[in-house]
């Protein structure tokens, strides 16, 4: 820069202190400020004036010598720094008054990176390593030099997980680089942890790496590390140093994460079994198992990783491996270093699943059609699949192809440019869309499938769409983690054909219905039809009913509709349809609505085909009946095991023969139950309220149970006589006075056995606010018995009720399997006895004899052939009845024409009454029936009247056929009056009405509605309900032959009986949790008596869950719910509960030729009811433990529900009437224990003599 006049250079400021270094300068409006460093490290700062720059004032700052360098030396940092060969420093802000205050930069060399710090700055400063300083000098004085940042020594990661368990101890191992540039032989290295503010130091090693020289692995030495914040994970920064204090370079995210971890517990795992090949999905349920960081947990099955797909706190699921061998292998959870096993359970790897054959190799586009699959242990695969894989063919249709300009063309494509030869562009975008109807990539489909048993799969096929019809179709069945070709399975080739079609009913006009004429064939025209699916496949139904598919061709489908016009279903009905059923056709997944169907009523012949066809089906079952009896009688010399196997194989033919009139029955049977569950939805099942459930049970048979009653004494006394009971209740919690009390009353020869389940139902309702109590002292009890029986026959123990503590296992089961009856097995219980009632009330039933058509018990069997028929009678109700309406209105009842006047009411108020319970209903003696038969007037009909049949000492019950009361009758309900009062008709309900029958013998007049009692009482006893008949006792007819009737009632309601077991006997849902703790009680019994043999173990569950519980409720249904039970009703559970007794009994039953039919009927099914209870049993067994803990909280929680239920007070005065009657014996018990005398047991209950007697004692 030039100028005109000359500049002079003039000295403002001058020292000799040391040589300038640096200079910077700082101009603001009033000064100038100069910053002046010189070589030893001191910093002058010179304020200079504004008008004539002269220095007014000179600060100084010395640095001292060997000072700390800091570690804060960054290029973004504001201020001014100096540095010298030996020191860094950094002046203070001034502190003149009106001065700007200047921050300095400075380099401090002490944080996680010094020496990249140091050599990556723009100053190019150079490390020395052993002095630990930043420099300007080109070479160290001691050690090597570091120029570049890439050769700084430094840490970088962690070799390992950088998770670390709280109170564990573990190693920690580091990444470094660079380590053999100290040069020296002393490794004294430490690893230094920032745990909340606090620095954690551990000695450290170094071992170098022997494929990288660079690479060194420092081990921090183990170490228990802590944390007390309330976090999961805490993330701490690991440094590592020489012991001289010099912190080695770091990454800046070199940290490790410290967790809590709690102490996880397992209890279960589903399934336990799965194929060796692995894939399947295992649950471990557990607790506290999201325990530590998810990388940390895995899982072992017999030392085979499992891989983990998910973890809640109380599940984890993986899925296994593939094992090298089958069998059992424990179950290990590894959490870090920590490892929980699965104690008493194993899983087992069976052989891999394999399949054999699939057919059928054909289905429609639109899928559904069931592949059966056979093979081998197929019922251990979790989720098999079907899947169907659609290539393109091997030529796809021509496709046009876009014109590409050359590179002579006007204007170049994007493929090319000016610069070169032209290059092929790939095209994102495809160039034109895949034909219709053809596939051109890949596509895959897929459905589950349902494991039917360990030998067969039913897959569905899955919809595809119609380029199928183009493609090349690949199956396979997959079974978890293997996979099977249909090609390897089958002798041909999967395919799909086109969906069939099948046209309406009535092509002309398919809005109209199709008229069907009674007793001919439905035939329907389509398309397609045979090309993918047999008739056996097929489904077709007119509303309610099903239409048997006899034919099914290419064209046509012709199948065979009920003999009557089916109903309507209830959805129909619902969305507001006419009354006539719609015909569907269902085929895999396509659904035809073909039309409405109207039968076309005509006149019957006088001999329609249904009877002949009934007629000859009755005499060949004479027929067969009467050659199996001859050829018992020429064998009857034989043993009974062939004797037995004749029989079975009559009852089998008979079974085989009433087989279609069982179907028939069956789903007329299923119709009503369906109608009932739907009258259930809005009503709901009728179950009794816990305080009446607890009095049936707990107080059979008493009229006044303690739970009703109120406390009957003296106004003046009931303050005094409570607050006696409330001590009574106090001393009951002694367990000492309690056992005393109880094996006193029991030592007693009066105490009838009547008396201890009473006293035992007493203590039940006092103790029954603390119930874990309660079950104490039944252990306890318990105990007491084992040792008792084990000295005698152990298999008889629980046999009876003849002891206190048996009748308290009865109880308490009762009370732990309430909330099982109500949500579990009461649905299917309610609907067995629904179809009971409903399928004995179809036929006719003996008013006296109590004699029924429709039973399983042979000894009620209707021996002899009633005529009778079905009639609707249209009912008016009473006002108020069960619509809760103040007008009356008509309901369709469904009765016989030889039911008495009493059973037509009954039924009725069944039939009009249906959704309320039975309590709620008025009572049958309550109400008359009237016959409104217009313009004749109104007539009361009754039992018996002016207008009864007498024919000598015999006088015959009125019924609707006496009073010729036609089909469509109108008849209602009126409330008795007194003027009409009439004799009570329930005195001839059966087993009220049978003592009638002995009048005949003292001159009176004998009763009889269908069968007079003599004709029946002539037979030998001993030969009621046997199969084999003599000669002579034929005079009139073989009574055996209505044993039809006996296998087609089991045969309707078989699958009601079975699901009931199935409920009962199904560990699929968790057990109650009282079964459990109980069966494992006797378990630790029968282990702690030495008692090995299994038999003994399983009569005791027996004893003490089914036929102590279920046995009592099966037949008592009115036990569980609000309803009316008969004497013909409680015959067929009768036989259903002893069906079910054999089934849990050990012991085989050799039945023979003069066993009790009742006993026959269930042969074939008892072995499978068997199966049924061993596995029950088994599967508990094998179930985790119920701790005493847990069974302790559900007993509370049941106290808290229930306790307000019942009435404490009653119980415990009517038990002080036990204890005033063995007064003295009881005293003189609790004086003869030493115990129960320090516990002054004798005086408290003295003292509560005294209040309740009203008297004084000897204190």
């Amino acid at each position: 820069m030039a100028s005109k006049d000359p500049l002079e250079a003039t000295a403002v400021w001058q020292t000799s202190a040391a040589r300038l270094t640096a200079v910077a300068v700082s101009v603001r409006e009033v000064h100038s400020i100069a910053f002046l460093g010189d070589a030893r490290g001191n910093l002058h700062k010179v304020y200079l004036g504004k008008d004539d720059g002269r220095p007014y004032d000179v600060e100084e700052t010395t640095a001292e010598a060997g000072a700390a360098i800091s570690g804060s030396f960054e290029d973004e940092d504001p201020g001014i720094f100096n540095i010298t060969e030996e020191i860094t420093h950094t002046t203070l802000p001034s502190t003149t008054s009106g001065h700007l205050d200047t921050l300095l930069r400075f380099l401090e060399p002490s944080g996680r990176r010094p020496c990249q710090g140091c050599v990556s700055s723009r100053w190019g400063c150079n490390w020395c390593i052993r002095e630990h300083v930043c420099t300007h000098r080109h070479t160290c004085s001691q050690g090597f030099t570091i120029y570049n940042q890439h050769e700084c020594p430094c840490v970088e990661s962690v070799r390992d997980s950088p998770l670390l368990p709280v109170n564990v101890e573990r190693k920690i191992t580091l990444v470094g680089q660079h380590l053999n540039l100290f040069q020296d032989e002393t490794l004294d290295y430490e690893c230094v942890l920032d745990i909340e503010n606090q620095s954690v130091v551990v000695e450290a090693s170094v071992e170098p790496d022997a494929s990288v020289p660079s690479l060194y692995f420092i081990t921090c030495q183990s170490h228990q590390y802590a944390y007390s914040l309330s976090m999961e994970e805490y993330p701490a920064t690991i440094n590592v140093r020489r012991k001289n204090n010099f912190l080695i370079d770091s990454a800046e995210d070199l940290y490790v994460t410290l967790f809590n971890c709690s102490n996880p517990a397992l209890i279960r795992i589903f399934p336990q079994r799965g194929p060796k090949a692995g894939g399947s999905i295992l649950t471990i349920e557990g607790q506290r198992l999201k325990t530590g960081h998810p990388s940390e947990v895995s899982v072992l099955i017999g030392g085979v990783s499992c891989t983990v797909l998910n973890i809640q706190e109380d599940r984890i699921n993986c899925r296994t491996r593939g094992s090298n061998r089958t069998g059992v292998h424990n179950v290990a959870v590894r959490f870090g270093g920590a490892e929980r096993h699965l104690e008493g359970l194993v899983y087992h790897y069976t052989p891999d699943p394999n399949i054999t054959k699939a057919a059928p190799s054909k289905s429609f586009l639109s899928g559904g059609r069931i592949i059966r699959v056979s093979g081998h242990n197929l019922d251990v695969v979790q989720g098999p699949k079907m899947r169907v894989t659609l290539s393109p063919p091997d030529a796809l249709p021509p496709r046009r192809k876009r014109s590409i300009k050359t590179k002579n063309s006007k204007h170049p494509t994007r493929g090319q440019d000016h610069r070169g030869p032209q290059k092929r562009w790939r095209r994102i975008v495809p160039e034109a869309k895949c034909p219709e109807g053809t596939l051109c990539r890949v596509k895959h489909y897929e459905t589950r499938c349902m494991v039917n048993n360990s030998s067969l799969i039913m897959c569905p096929t899955p919809a595809v769409g119609p380029e199928a019809k183009r493609a090349k179709v690949k199956v396979h069945f997959l079974l978890d983690s293997l996979q099977f070709d249909f090609s390897n399975v089958s002798s041909e080739a999967f395919s799909y054909e086109p969906n069939p079609k099948l046209h309406k009913l009535n092509k002309n006009d398919p809005s109209k219905p199709y008229h069907h004429k009674p007793g001919s064939i439905i035939s329907v025209e389509g398309e397609f039809l045979d090309l993918a699916m047999f008739k056996q496949e097929v489904e077709a139904r007119i509303g309610e009913g099903t239409c048997v598919v006899k034919t099914l061709t290419h064209n046509h489908l012709y199948c065979e509709p009920p003999a009557h016009q089916p109903s309507v279903p209830a959805s129909q009905k619902q969305d507001g349809l006419d009354s006539l059923p719609e015909f569907t056709v269902r085929m895999g997944n396509l659904n035809f609505s073909l039309g409405r169907v109207q039968y076309d009523i005509q006149a019957q012949s006088t001999f329609p085909l249904e009877a002949q066809v009934g007629v000859g089906v009755g005499a060949s079952i004479v027929a067969l009946i009467v050659l199996i009896i001859v050829l018992i009688y020429r064998r009857k010399s034989k043993q009974a095991m062939r004797d037995y196997k004749k029989v079975q194989i009559q009852l089998e033919n008979l079974e085989t023969s009433v087989r279609d009139r069982c179907k028939k029955e069956f789903t007329d049977l299923m119709t009503e139950m369906m109608d009932m569950s739907s009258d259930l939805v809005g009503s709901g099942i009728p179950f009794l309220d816990y305080r009446a459930y607890a009095e049936r049970i707990f107080f059979p048979g008493h009229q006044e149970s303690p739970l009703r009653r109120d406390l009957d004494i003296p106004e003046s006394r009931r303050q005094t006589v409570e607050q006696g009971l409330v001590q009574l209740s106090n001393l009951l919690n002694s367990k000492l006075f309690l056992t005393k009390f109880i094996h006193t009353l029991e030592t007693q020869r009066t105490f009838s056995p009547r008396d201890r389940a009473y006293v035992a139902s007493l203590l039940t309702v006092a103790l029954h606010g603390k119930l874990e109590y309660f079950t104490d002292i039944l252990k306890t009890l318990l105990n007491d018995l084992v040792e008792q029986y084990v000295a005698k026959n152990p298999k008889l123990m629980l046999r009876r009720t003849e002891s206190v503590v048996e009748k308290l296992l009865t109880n308490w089961m009762s009370i732990c399997l309430f909330t099982f009856l109500r949500e579990s097995a009461g649905e299917s219980f309610y609907t067995l006895f629904r179809a009971i009632k409903h399928q004995v009330d179809k036929g006719p039933v003996d008013a006296v004899t109590g004699k029924a058509k429709y039973t399983l018990n042979d000894n009620r069997l209707l021996r002899e052939d009633v005529e009778y028929r079905t009639l609707t009678l249209n009912v008016v109700t009473p006002t108020g009845a069960a619509s809760g309406g103040t007008s009356s209105q008509t309901v369709p009842a469904k009765v016989l024409d030889c039911d008495t006047i009493t059973q037509v009411k009954e039924k009725v108020l069944e039939q009009t009454w249906k959704g309320t319970s039975f309590s709620q209903r008025p009572h049958v003696d309550s109400l008359h029936l009237e016959w409104r038969a217009g313009v004749a007037g109104h007539l009361i009909l009754s039992d018996e009247d002016l207008t009864s049949v007498v024919q000598g000492s015999w006088k015959r019950l009125n019924t609707l056929q006496h009073y010729k009361v036609p089909d469509g009758a109108t008849v209602a309900l009126v409330p008795r009056s007194n003027k009409h009062h009439l004799p009570d008709s329930h005195d001839y309900m059966p087993g009220e009405k049978t003592p009638m029958l002995d009048d005949g013998e003292e001159g009176g007049v004998r009763l009889w509605h269908l069968v007079k009692a003599s004709d029946e009482s002539e037979l030998p006893k001993h030969r009621r309900g046997s199969v084999r008949e003599k000669g002579g006792e034929r005079a009139k007819a073989i009574p055996e032959i209505f044993l039809t009737r006996l296998l087609s009632m089991k045969g309707t309601l078989q699958k009601f009986v079975d699901d009931l077991f199935t409920a009962i006997l199904s560990t699929s849902r968790p057990v109650p949790l009282a079964v459990k703790y109980f069966f494992d009680l006797l378990d630790e019994q029968a282990l702690q008596h030495s008692i090995t043999d299994p038999e003994t173990i399983h009569i005791w569950k027996t004893n003490s869950l089914p036929l102590r519980f279920w046995i009592n409720i099966l037949k008592n249904p009115q036990f569980i719910f609000d309803v009316q039970t008969s004497d013909n009703v409680d015959a067929v559970l009768s036989v259903i509960s002893q069906t079910f007794m054999d089934s849990c009994t050990v012991a085989d039953h050799k039945l023979g030729r003069d066993s009790p039919i009742n006993k026959l009927l269930y042969a074939r099914d008892i072995p499978r009811y068997k199966q049924m209870v061993e596995r029950y049993y088994a599967d508990i067994r094998q179930t985790i433990p119920a701790s005493d803990q847990e069974m302790n909280s559900a007993l509370a929680e049941l106290s808290r529900n229930y306790t307000a239920e019942v009435n404490c007070l009653v119980a415990l005065y009517e038990l002080y009437k036990y204890i005033n009657k063995y007064y003295d014996q009881i005293i003189t018990a609790l004086e003869e224990d030493s115990t129960a005398q320090k516990m002054q047991l004798g005086y408290r209950l003295q003292q509560i003599a005294a209040a309740l007697e009203n008297k004084v004692t000897d204190l």
